[in-house]
């Protein structure tokens, strides 16, 4: 998609599963100097099947708006604030990938309400010496950006030979050299008191143990300046690990989220509980709990909700309509209707259920789907979500 947001149109790639909003805040990717969103590709598959994830061309990168600069990192952040205001998102989790990872502390220091989490990857707080930076600035303006190919690519991969690095070239040369220029000034003019010891929320720091753009020491003073964050370190793996490291990169990102969502057991089942059912009903349930239920109300959670639903193997949409389908083809038509409900907040849409519900009829039986059809029809009609 294209936006006009401020003084440029910015590309951003939006996807996600059906009711991705439910699972928490998305993600947003921010990706590295003189490449694009591209740059997140292996990553994204796995990514979108859980989160909504969000995707964006830096200002002067792939298919954005180029302007003037030189640019700042404030700027930067600030066009990825504009795009999460176009998109209607509160709170994201912010990935970024080198001058991404810088952009991204920016911003959750320029807006720390608005981000929900860090995953900074082959980065630093700043990147000296400034005078290298000018002279690829100069470089860059006066011959364009493909001039720093054979320079950059030691420094971006383990090995330049492969398909990965070819395209990461490609990405290279093919970026405007103005904008090149301005990120440029961007990481040339970053110091490392705009962010250092201002960032509050939870962080996971990354590097590959083979980047001398931003070798660990960087990654571990970026750890040192971020309370309570934590380093991982991929193995045989450049700056840019997600192309040339795909496994390995994701895994990490992963790692970081699944640590902030729903974990196995009563209290992670009761935040899916609740997330699925809404707030209200567990209330109500809660609140109706006595002697002959409380066991077995506490074992459903736990077990349950904190055992299966939170489960990866399976996204939330997928769970809930297997659910439906289960529940319909056994005549559980409380349950049924509970998880008819539910489906304002796991994202199956009334065509998934009409869809669901003749693959009843024709495998459970016609007086099963029928007797479904007519509490979903109810339903559906309640919330206005079937006319």
């Amino acid at each position: 998609m294209f936006l006009h947001l401020g003084d440029i149109v910015v590309h951003a790639h939006v996807e996600g599963p059906p009711g991705a909003e439910a699972l928490g805040p998305p993600v947003l990717m921010l990706h590295s100097i003189g490449t694009s969103l591209h740059l997140f590709d292996p990553q994204a598959t796995a990514l979108a099947r859980h989160h909504r994830l969000i995707r964006m061309d830096l200002r002067g990168h792939g298919m954005s708006g180029v302007t003037s600069g030189p640019y700042s990192m404030e700027l930067h952040a600030r066009d990825a604030l504009a795009l999460l205001d176009a998109l209607g998102v509160r709170t994201a989790h912010v990935v970024g990938l080198s001058i991404g990872g810088r952009i991204a502390m920016q911003l959750a220091v320029l807006a720390p309400e608005r981000v929900a989490s860090l995953v900074l990857m082959d980065t630093a707080l700043e990147f000296p010496p400034p005078e290298a930076w000018q002279e690829r600035i100069d470089a860059v303006l006066a011959h364009g950006s493909g001039v720093l190919a054979d320079t950059v690519m030691p420094r971006w991969v383990v090995d330049p030979s492969r398909a990965a690095a070819k395209g990461l070239r490609q990405m290279l040369e093919r970026t405007d050299r103005h904008g090149y220029a301005g990120s440029a000034a961007a990481l040339r003019d970053a110091r490392a008191a705009e962010v250092a010891g201002r960032i509050a929320c939870p962080t996971t720091v990354v590097v590959g143990d083979r980047d001398i753009a931003t070798p660990r020491e960087m990654a571990e003073a970026v750890q040192a300046a971020v309370p309570g964050s934590r380093l991982v370190v991929l193995k045989e793996a450049a700056h840019l690990p997600t192309l040339e490291q795909p496994e390995q990169s994701t895994a990490a990102i992963l790692g970081h989220l699944r640590a902030l969502g729903p974990q196995p057991g009563a209290e992670g089942g009761m935040a899916v509980r609740k997330s699925v059912l809404g707030e209200a009903h567990v209330a109500r349930a809660q609140a109706a709990t006595g002697p002959l239920d409380a066991a077995f109300q506490a074992w459903i959670t736990e077990n349950v909700w904190g055992g299966i639903w939170t489960r990866p193997g399976l996204t939330r949409h997928q769970r809930s309509l297997l659910t439906l389908a289960m529940t319909a083809a056994l005549g559980r038509q409380e349950e049924f209707e509970l998880h008819v409900r539910a489906t304002a907040r796991t994202g199956v849409t009334a065509e998934e259920i009409a869809e669901l519900l003749l693959q009843v009829g024709a495998y459970a039986g016609v007086p099963a789907a029928n007797s479904a059809i007519r509490i979903a029809k109810q339903i559906l009609k309640e919330d206005g979500r079937l006319t």
